[in-house]
């Protein structure tokens, strides 16, 4: 099978640019909150790979990046469990299992890093974090101002300047940006928008929740949308639960 392209689609750097907040620098890494995170934290990591997942690329990101720091306080002794927790204004933060998954269905056929991918629904920042070990470059938008401003603060700590952080609506993508290699929404709608659609690249690939069914009977199920010079081809794979995509921001 022919591999997809990594598509580095490098912006125009002599365009003007938009602005767009990176995530801060810090001089110093701390290291626990109150646990022994980096021991726990391989221990997560080694559960996720007895249940499959193997791409050593984002096992190696599951390693790195320190889920205690994107959790509340009062959950911190929860971080490295596999479950989805709360972060504030009715959002979670995805099961380490749900964003290793989706992170393997992204990066599956290409060789290295990804190049431009859109995250829609920062949260606070965890998967965002994930996906900058994995991209050449990450943007990365939030309807929330609360959370973004708080994806901001928990990212604080790393060096990402391949990570951009938008305020926005991201029904509408970031259209700046495009064409993305690969688009990811921690959100699930009935469909997928078509401006996803229009900002991913041929060749690039979409991962989404998205609702089948109608009516209360309806579930989330993860979609993979490919773009190809023909159209789109998409994959329903097994039920998944996000929260509701929403329009406009708050």
């Amino acid at each position: 099978m022919k591999e997809r392209p990594s598509f580095p689609a490098q912006l125009n750097r002599s365009s003007a640019r938009p602005k767009v907040q990176a995530a801060p620098a810090a001089k110093t890494l701390s290291h626990g909150v109150g646990l022994d995170s980096s021991a726990v934290r391989l221990n997560m990591v080694a559960r996720l790979s007895k249940q499959g997942v193997t791409d050593a690329r984002i096992v190696a990101a599951l390693q790195e990046i320190e889920r205690h720091r994107f959790v509340d306080s009062a959950l911190v002794n929860q971080a490295y469990e596999d479950t989805s927790l709360p972060i504030g204004l009715g959002q979670t933060i995805s099961k380490p299992s749900v964003v290793a998954r989706m992170a393997e269905l992204l990066c599956h056929g290409v060789s290295g890093k990804l190049g431009r991918v859109l995250e829609i629904g920062t949260g606070c920042g965890y998967q965002a974090a994930v996906l900058s070990r994995l991209a050449d470059e990450v943007y990365s938008i939030e309807r929330l101002r609360g959370l973004h401003e708080k994806a901001r603060e928990n990212l604080r700590y790393l060096r990402v300047a391949n990570l951009h952080l938008l305020f926005g609506d991201g029904m509408l993508g970031y259209a700046k940006g495009a064409p993305y290699a690969a688009i990811i929404a921690a959100a699930g709608g009935e469909a997928v928008p078509q401006a996803w659609i229009d900002q991913l690249a041929v060749g690039g690939r979409l991962v989404a929740p998205v609702l089948k069914g109608a009516g209360h009977g309806a579930q989330q199920a993860l979609l993979v949308l490919d773009k190809t010079a023909q159209g789109v081809r998409q994959s329903v794979l097994e039920s998944v639960h996000f929260v509701p995509l929403k329009s406009g921001v708050a």
